[in-house]
């Protein structure tokens, strides 16, 4: 990889702007089940790269809207879809980010999101009863967001966090499910919010996290598989929130995202050579801001959104990335 790659801002900006002008593309109406989560990843990208006024702001309100569940009190991820609590993370996030919460009625979001969760601690993503710890992590983000964790259960929260870590310091989707970064992140996630940092195995954590990383500087999920950009946050995220950045090899990482970037149309893959797409682009933008990259806005590895918003919401957690380099 050669070391003048560079982060092609401009180019990844015009690439946001333009995923929602394909309506009549089919692969538009395919993903329509990811639609919130993909606004979400957009917007945080482009604040992350300092241009968070790129996207119509009240276009963007009126589609989150638009999305509201009426019955069950939360977000689906595109009009008349069910509410999910995925979804409605990002709803919240999104209408943080362009100052309007006032939009959101906080009570009924909130009773929403605590009907989810079940007598064991872990959280359903909604009333079909799929759990899995990410939805824990939407939870117990989303009602520390809207200032109203005390209303969790911590104690049974933490619990199921427990129940589902292994003996190499990592964290599973369930109790009894290997180890995943993925899964490290919203775990560890959740209990730094929580202030529960105490039950994770640092050190051994630490060390399996660090052994993500392959020769070609990307890093994986877990072991035996391939890099993947998305992990750059992933991993980054946790070791970051565990004051751990330095064990991994920062230039090598750098060097592996932007090798990732598509320098004609924009946009970030998950490895060199692959179609971008905004997922990508996302957590690739997030690595590189935990990682120090130049001219990057901070980014807040617990809740994944810009830290001078957590920071305004006396949310911050401490966390540690690497230094800002100068331009």
């Amino acid at each position: 990889m050669t070391q003048d790659l560079k982060l092609l801002v401009p180019l990844h900006v015009s690439y946001i702007q333009n995923l929602g002008k394909s309506q009549d593309e089919l692969a538009y109406h395919l993903t329509a089940h990811l639609r919130m989560n993909a606004i979400y990843w957009g917007l945080t990208a482009l604040y992350i790269m300092g241009h968070k006024d790129a996207l119509d702001r009240e276009e963007m309100i009126g589609f989150v809207m638009s999305c509201w569940d009426e019955e069950a009190g939360g977000f689906g991820a595109h009009p008349d879809h069910d509410a999910h609590i995925l979804s409605t993370l990002s709803a919240i996030q999104i209408l943080i980010m362009q100052d309007a919460l006032d939009r959101l009625d906080v009570d009924r979001v909130v009773k929403f999101i605590l009907s989810l969760q079940q007598p064991s601690g872990v959280f359903a993503g909604d009333s079909f009863g799929e759990v899995d710890t990410r939805f824990l992590y939407c939870a117990v983000n989303a009602l520390s967001l809207l200032g109203r964790l005390f209303e969790l259960d911590v104690e049974r929260t933490v619990s199921y966090i427990c129940e589902c870590k292994n003996y190499d310091g990592g964290f599973g989707a369930t109790a009894g499910a290997e180890s995943h970064a993925a899964q490290v992140f919203v775990c560890v996630a959740a209990l730094a919010i929580l202030d529960r940092l105490d039950v994770v195995d640092q050190q051994t954590l630490c060390w399996w996290l660090s052994e993500r990383q392959l020769p070609n500087g990307g890093l994986n999920g877990r072991p035996q598989k391939l890099e993947d950009v998305c992990y750059s946050f992933w991993v980054l995220s946790a070791l970051s929130i565990l004051n751990k950045m330095t064990w991994i090899d920062s230039e090598k990482l750098v060097s592996f995202i932007l090798s990732a970037q598509d320098p004609e149309s924009g946009g970030i893959a998950d490895r060199p050579g692959d179609m971008a797409d905004v997922f990508h682009t996302q957590f690739g933008v997030a690595g590189l801001s935990l990682l120090g990259y130049p001219g990057l806005v901070d980014l807040d590895p617990v809740y994944c959104m810009p830290a001078s918003i957590i920071e305004a919401r006396g949310l911050r957690k401490g966390w540690k990335s690497l230094p800002r380099k100068s331009i």
